[in-house]
C-alpha cells in the first residue's frame, strides 16, 4: 500500500489505516496510570464491547497479562454475555467507539445501577451516552472513522488495554512503544506478492490463524468488511486438527506469527495434504511457507502483523474492485442504542 498513490488513498479506509503511524507515535501511555491503579486493586477486570472493540484490545491485553506474569486476571466476553456473568468482584472496561452500542451501554447502565464503582468506558466521541453511564471514560485521540471497517481505533483501544497491563506489571511502555510507527509504515507498505492477491482473491475461503491474541481473528473480521469474501479463524493449530477434512485445494490460509514448532505439520497437513497455500506473516522467513516479513518490533509485534494483514487485504479488495468504504450491509454502528 502505498501513502502517496491516489489508488489507495482516494479511500478514507486506506487513510485511516496509515493514521495508526501517528497513533503509535503520539500515544501517551501515562494517561492510564491512575485507572490502572485502581484496577490492580481490585485484581480483576472484564474487557469487553462487540467486534472490532473487543477482539484485537482485549485479547491482546489478556496475553500480555499472562505472558508477563500478573497476578491480574482479565477476562473478555461479548457485552451481553458478559451481562450474564457476576462481575460484582470485577472491574469493567466497556468499548463502544460510537458510545451508542446498544449491547455496550446496557451492560454499562446495569452496573451502574447496581452500584459499580469500577465501570470504565472507551470511546472515539465524547459526551455519549456510554461516557455518562461509567465510572469514568476515555476518548481516543485518533478521531472518528469513515470508513465502515475500524482500523486506526482498533490500534489506539489495544495500545490504550496495553498500557494499563504494563503499569500493573511495572513495564515502561514507552521503550516498547520505540521506533513502532516507523515499523508500522513498514509493515503497511510492505509488497505483496502478486501471485498471494491472486490466489487470494480466487479463494472461496481465506483462512487467518494464529494465537488467541486477538490478531489473526481481528484479520478474519477485517477480510469480510474489505474483501466480502468468506473467512474463518482458525486458532493455534486447529488447522491441522481436523478443519482439513473440508478445506479446498483453491483455499488460502495466512499464519500469523507461525508457531515455529508447528509449521512442519502445517506444510505437511494443509500444503502438501490438501494443496491449498500457506502464506506466513512473519518478522523472519519460514521455512517451507512464503512469507510476507516485516519488522521485529519485540512487545509490540501484533500491532505490526495486524498492519500487515490490512495491507494485505487492501491488495485483495482492490484487485476485486471493491468500494473499500462502503460495505453493502455492514453498518459502522451495528445495534444503536435508542433508550434513555
Amino acid at each position: 500500500m502505498n501513502k502517496n498513490d491516489a489508488k489507495y488513498t482516494q479511500f478514507a479506509l486506506c487513510r485511516e489505516m496509515t493514521d495508526t503511524v501517528d497513533v503509535a507515535k503520539s500515544f501517551d501511555s501515562a494517561r492510564t496510570a491512575d485507572v490502572a491503579k485502581a484496577i490492580a486493586t481490585v485484581g480483576r477486570v472484564m474487557m469487553t464491547g462487540e467486534g472490532s472493540s473487543r477482539i484485537f484490545p482485549a485479547k491482546n491485553a489478556r496475553r500480555k497479562a499472562l505472558a508477563w506474569g500478573l497476578d491480574l486476571q482479565i477476562a473478555t466476553d461479548g457485552s451481553r454475555q458478559a451481562a450474564t456473568y457476576d462481575l460484582s468482584r470485577f472491574a469493567a472496561f466497556l468499548a463502544s467507539n460510537s458510545g451508542r452500542t446498544q449491547e455496550v451501554v446496557v451492560l454499562a447502565k446495569a452496573l451502574q445501577a447496581a452500584g459499580h464503582k469500577h465501570v470504565y468506558g472507551l470511546t472515539a466521541n465524547a459526551d455519549t451516552v456510554l461516557e455518562a453511564s461509567t465510572t469514568s471514560s476515555f476518548v481516543l485521540t485518533c478521531g472518528w472513522e469513515e470508513a465502515v471497517a475500524a482500523t486506526k481505533s482498533v490500534a489506539e483501544q489495544a495500545m490504550l488495554y496495553q498500557s494499563i497491563v504494563s503499569h500493573v506489571a511495572g513495564r515502561d511502555m514507552t521503550a516498547d512503544l520505540k521506533g513502532l510507527d516507523t515499523k508500522l509504515a513498514e509493515a503497511l507498505s510492505v509488497a505483496i506478492p502478486a501471485d498471494v492477491v491472486k490466489k487470494a482473491v480466487a479463494a472461496k475461503t481465506i483462512y487467518f490463524a494464529g494465537y488467541n491474541d486477538g490478531v489473526a481473528e481481528e484479520l478474519t473480521l477485517k477480510t469480510n468488511e474489505i474483501t466480502r469474501k468468506r473467512s474463518d479463524f482458525l486458532e493455534g493449530t486447529y488447522a491441522v486438527h481436523g478443519i482439513e477434512e473440508i478445506m479446498d485445494a483453491g483455499d488460502i490460509v495466512f499464519v500469523v506469527d507461525p508457531i515455529r514448532e508447528e509449521v512442519a505439520k502445517f506444510v505437511d497437513v494443509l500444503v502438501s495434504g490438501v494443496g491449498l497455500t500457506v502464506v506466513a506473516i512473519a518478522t523472519e522467513p519460514i521455512d517451507g511457507l512464503e512469507t510476507i516479513v516485516v519488522p521485529d518490533a519485540g512487545e509490540m509485534n501484533p500491532y505490526v502483523f495486524l498492519a500487515a494483514g490490512w495491507n494485505v487485504l487492501v491488495e485483495i479488495g482492490l484487485a476485486l474492485g471493491i468500494n473499500l468504504d462502503k460495505a453493502e450491509r455492514a453498518r459502522k454502528v451495528g445495534n444503536e442504542f435508542t433508550g434513555q
